[in-house]
């Protein structure tokens, strides 16, 4: 099933621990969310979907951990489940919808030499912090191409070591030779995960409630 820019899957809730196992190393989990930050996020990519991340699997310890960048604390992992428990340690669930995606070329692709590669790689940006200017950056590449400033200026608007979490999730897809299009102004977006006609819906962990403050 393919993923909507525009709206929410309307495909029902799965119960978490009943397809739990069926999540792989490379899922991709997508999130709407309502915090504000979250909707800066959706104005800016003219989408519904303001976060990305990625699933690594540890059976050893019976976890599967969520990678990312956010905001303020930059790239982590944190267990799938507190997205759905406890997200901000306080007993609440994200404060939006999530869904769990997968690219259809990543089983044929990934072997478990390139999937340690893509471990390590996204392991090693660990702690490099997230871009809280990035949104206005994203502005600027627009104002870039729009006004036709110069190679030299446009390098300068480049992607950096502080990532926005759907830049993050697209340098770990790329260091494996998976390529996610994006925008021709030179930046990712979550919208973009969804776009990609490989990313197909597997399942809706939350629904997306009512925006409310925060």
């Amino acid at each position: 099933m393919t993923i909507s820019v525009k709206r929410f899957p309307a495909k029902p809730v799965a119960d978490y621990a009943a397809i739990r196992h069926e999540i792989r190393s490379g899922d991709v989990l997508m999130c709407s969310g309502n915090a504000w930050f979250s909707r800066l996020i959706q104005r800016a990519s003219d989408s519904i979907w303001s976060h990305v991340a990625f699933v690594m699997r540890l059976d050893e310890v019976d976890r599967v951990m969520v990678l990312e960048s956010v905001e303020p604390a930059g790239v982590r992992a944190i267990p799938l489940s507190r997205y759905l428990r406890d997200y901000d340690g306080k007993g609440n669930a994200y404060n939006g919808g999530v869904i769990i995606a997968r690219h259809q070329q990543f089983a044929g692709k990934v072997d478990a030499q390139r999937l340690k590669t893509f471990g390590q790689f996204a392991v090693d940006q660990f702690a490099y912090p997230y871009d809280k200017n990035e949104i206005a950056k994203i502005a600027a590449r627009i104002s870039a191409k729009k006004l036709r400033f110069s190679a030299r200026e446009r390098r300068e608007l480049q992607r950096d070591k502080e990532y926005i979490c759907s830049e993050y999730v697209w340098e770990c897809y790329n260091a494996i030779n998976i390529r996610i299009r994006h925008n021709r102004a030179g930046f990712v977006t979550p919208a973009d995960f969804a776009a990609a006609s490989e990313m197909q819906l597997l399942h809706v962990l939350q629904a997306c409630p009512p925006a409310r403050g925060g």
